[in-house]
């Protein structure tokens, strides 16, 4: 027996995470061929784990398995230059980063933990011997790499972080703690900002008593005590750590030589602000991608919502807005490729790319209707996410302070 449909009770599936490639001004459509590869690449990759990693961030896991296959797919080199590595534009970097950002949030944090800060600690400030050691595990993803700057009661402060490496005749004791730091629990090696106690070195000298240096440590160093951060709102399929560090003690050459003041740690993050603002593009444009197609599929008051007068004007707001954000991340990469990216560029387009893509997420959630708040429709994941990224690699506050001071000749940093 045949059974009778309940009146109303029929809905139509809506396909709203595939790809459309929208790009209005056709600023990516003549890229060089590297440059389309990779992210072609990344495409495939991250749509293979995009089912995978949807139901991680549902159960708030972390499924390690895409490390590795973002590894095997050489994603993590985010344009660092190095005879170890492959070679990645800027360009080629951004667009690795924006489309696994389109895919899913916690995949975009992945490649910036792994490669834009553990990966690109090491090639900026680690010896020769280091490099060597671990440049191709980290690329690969056979190794995972942390960044701890962050501590509990310092963030957007961490210029006054309080842990303490002191200067011993083994090596190096290593006391404090960190928070927020990606990978920090994975069992691979963390690279640990610290305020170094070290008479051996004269004062005024730079890496003296009182400087912040940067520290390779394995995670199962005696002493390295780490715990992942649960109740997450935001990346839920990466894990953040907890870490305590309890007199923790390392060889000599623990200490990466070219790490020698807190401005050491700024260019590392200096350079993966650039990342982030192609990560909110990605974000951006999986929203504004969704609600265009959602659109055209859902039928309300007799035609598509897409027939509306004011869906119209809703999506020509969005598509305006994320026009904006490619122009930034386009010109962020011919900079960076022609030599001549300042810090406070970079601060500028995540400033401007993370603020535009809250408001895209938001448009493109309301837009959707009640459908817009199920994870599977893949808005409601990039908006929660998004706060995350607005918030990491320097907040909002913190962005216009630094331009700011650019701007006026002033610091107003207290």
């Amino acid at each position: 027996m045949t059974e009778t449909p309940l009146p109303g009770a029929t809905e139509p599936e809506y396909s709203v995470t595939d790809a459309l490639d929208i790009d209005y001004y056709s600023l990516f459509t003549q890229i060089p061929e590297a440059d389309r590869e990779l992210w072609e690449r990344a495409r495939e990759v991250g749509t293979g784990l995009q089912e995978r990693m949807a139901a991680a961030w549902d159960a708030h896991e972390y499924p390690l398995e895409a490390v590795a296959a973002l590894g095997a797919a050489d994603l993590f080199v985010d344009g660092l230059e190095h005879p170890l590595l492959s070679e990645m534009s800027p360009l080629g970097a951004g667009l690795v980063n924006m489309e696994l950002s389109r895919i899913d949030g916690s995949l975009g944090t992945i490649v910036a933990v792994q490669g834009g800060l553990a990966l690109r600690s090491l090639i900026l400030h680690g010896s020769p011997e280091q490099q060597q050691r671990w440049a191709k595990p980290l690329a690969s993803g056979e190794v995972f790499g942390a960044f701890a700057l962050t501590e509990p009661d310092h963030g957007s402060d961490s210029a006054q972080l309080e842990t303490v490496a002191e200067r011993t005749a083994e090596g190096w004791t290593l006391r404090g703690a960190k928070k927020w730091i990606g990978n920090g629990a994975a069992g691979g090696i963390s690279f640990v900002w610290a305020r170094v106690v070290d008479d051996s070195v004269p004062e005024g000298v730079p890496g003296a008593t009182g400087s912040v240096r940067c520290f390779l440590i394995p995670q199962e160093t005696l002493g390295y005590r780490a715990e992942v951060i649960k109740g997450k709102g935001a990346l839920r399929a990466i894990d953040q750590a907890l870490i305590r560090l309890e007199d923790v003690k390392v060889p000599a050459d623990a200490v990466l030589p070219g790490s020698t003041s807190f401005r050491d740690a700024s260019r590392v993050l200096y350079a993966t602000r650039s990342g982030v603002a192609w990560s909110a593009l990605g974000h951006a444009t999986g929203c504004f991608e969704s609600a265009l197609s959602y659109a055209k599929q859902r039928r309300q008051f007799g035609k598509p919502l897409a027939e509306h007068q004011l869906v119209q004007e809703r999506l020509t707001r969005m598509l305006s807005m994320l026009t904006s954000m490619q122009l930034y991340c386009s010109q962020l990469a011919a900079s960076e490729a022609g030599g001549h990216l300042r810090p406070t560029q970079a601060s500028l387009a995540k400033y401007h790319n993370t603020r535009t893509a809250r408001a895209i997420a938001a448009e493109a959630r309301d837009l959707m209707g009640g459908n817009g708040i199920l994870i599977d429709n893949g808005v409601m994941r990039h908006l929660a996410d998004i706060e995350a990224i607005h918030t990491y690699e320097g907040t909002e506050s913190v962005q216009a302070l630094l331009i700011g001071r650019d701007l006026t000749g002033f610091s107003a940093f207290a």
